[in-house]
């Protein structure tokens, strides 16, 4: 193994770990962002089944966070690393932090959706939630993408639309307050739904952060030919809502 080799990396074993260990983040991820586009749709759709489903498979997520976390434990005592390396583990066990908090929103939508789909649905059938949760679902996925990748850019770039989902947030706040005062029927729903975009404004969130942390992940990375760019990943079936 040349110098330049051995920059980042004390040995092919360690820079195999954390190969292995970023797969598998990405395949949280990918879990994550499909159970929140089905938590929507459960909700859009009024699928009842569909909802509980989503809830209930949660427990597959907290799983995968402890699998990962137990991984880099085994990598931070077995190895050793410093400098960049560090930085990485310490920057996954954050991440995966994230992606279960998301997945734990998720799981609220589903309970949330499968409640709501034994209600009448509303004329608009719940399009200000639709439009909400395709933006931070496109959020969520461009941030994995930007960890697969490597793409500070495109990390930093996607956290500017915080805004837009700050402003579609408290719109749909001002829009519930007003029916409940018109037409205390809608109390339960309305509540429901703040529940609902509360749910997704912290899913929101989970991704902010690791957009930004993308920027320290790519800086330890840099020099690093087995962790370089990867190609773009693709969305999940069914994620999206439409």
């Amino acid at each position: 193994m040349e110098t330049a080799d051995l920059s980042h990396h004390i040995s092919r074993r360690f820079n195999e770990d954390l190969e292995r260990v970023r797969t598998k983040v990405l395949a949280m991820g990918g879990f994550v962002e499909a159970q929140l586009a089905k938590a929507l749709t459960s909700l859009i759709e009024g699928d009842s089944s569909l909802g509980e489903s989503v809830a209930l498979d949660d427990l597959q997520v907290n799983g995968m966070e402890v699998l990962i976390d137990e991984e880099c434990s085994r990598i931070l005592a077995t190895r050793s690393p410093a400098a960049g390396d560090l930085r990485v583990i310490v920057a996954i066990i954050k991440t995966i932090t994230d992606l279960e908090r998301i997945g734990d929103e998720g799981e609220k939508i589903g309970y949330i959706a499968s409640r709501l789909a034994t209600m009448e649905r509303p004329e608009n059938k719940y399009r200000e939630i639709k439009h909400l949760g395709r933006i931070v679902s496109e959020m969520v996925h461009d941030a994995l993408d930007a960890f697969a990748r490597m793409d500070a850019e495109g990390a930093l770039r996607v956290a500017r639309q915080d805004r837009v989902v700050d402003e579609e947030y408290e719109a749909i706040h001002r829009q519930c307050i007003t029916f409940m005062m018109e037409d205390p029927r809608a109390i339960r729903r309305a509540l429901d739904v703040m529940w609902v975009v509360r749910s997704l404004e912290r899913a929101h969130r989970g991704s902010r952060q690791e957009h930004l942390r993308i920027r320290d992940l790519h800086g330890a990375r840099q020099g690093c030919a087995p962790h370089q760019a990867r190609g773009r990943r693709t969305r999940p079936a069914g994620s999206g809502a439409d």
